[in-house]
């Protein structure tokens, strides 16, 4: 009885791991075409490597591709290519997800540069960020990144209010950009 318990067990096991790996293909596999790197379920911002995380913070369509890609297969949406077949509501959650995930990337690359504190972003995978968007998205704003005492304009961000805060913060998008490609 106990081998097959133990086969019954193994062929559950040796599903999961081929749902894992189906998943991670649907959802992965435009980005290890794109950037040449691997990624799982468990991937973080903080797993992605300087170059892939300067190429998504920065602005404009190559980049918004790729988030199309991540969000549309986390989403079972199909390929970046369908975005247009969408129907509206589907649309607004992929660009929704995708300014988020945008400001987040931003966010790992100021605190990579030792910018800014820990953001709350930092504490979920890809995946999560995607699927649990607006629960995710309202932490986010309950607790926004802060910019580090460090930085030579603390003194001004100090004595703003609360709001504009986080709008100074995005404002130094350029000057991180800048400062990050010293380290690609």
């Amino acid at each position: 009885m106990t081998s097959d318990t133990e086969f019954a067990m193994t062929k559950i096991i040796n599903l999961q791991s081929y749902r894992s790996i189906v998943l991670e293909k649907r959802i992965f596999g435009p980005w290890k075409k794109r950037f040449g790197e691997t990624y799982g379920l468990k991937t973080r911002l903080s797993d992605l490597s300087n170059n892939v995380l300067y190429y998504l913070a920065q602005p404009g369509e190559p980049s918004s591709v790729a988030y199309y890609e991540l969000i549309m297969g986390i989403l079972d949406f199909g390929t970046a290519a369908n975005f247009y077949s969408l129907n509206n509501e589907n649309k607004m959650a992929l660009v929704d997800s995708h300014l988020f995930l945008a400001d987040q990337v931003r966010f790992e690359m100021m605190w990579r540069l030792e910018w800014i504190k820990d953001f709350e972003a930092r504490k979920f995978g890809l995946i999560e960020l995607v699927q649990d968007f607006e629960n995710i998205r309202a932490k986010c704003r309950e607790n926004p990144p802060k910019l580090a005492k460090s930085n030579p304009e603390y003194q001004a961000y100090t004595k703003l209010t609360h709001g504009d805060k986080e709008v100074f913060i995005r404002q130094m998008l350029q000057k991180a950009l800048e400062a990050f490609t010293k380290r690609i």
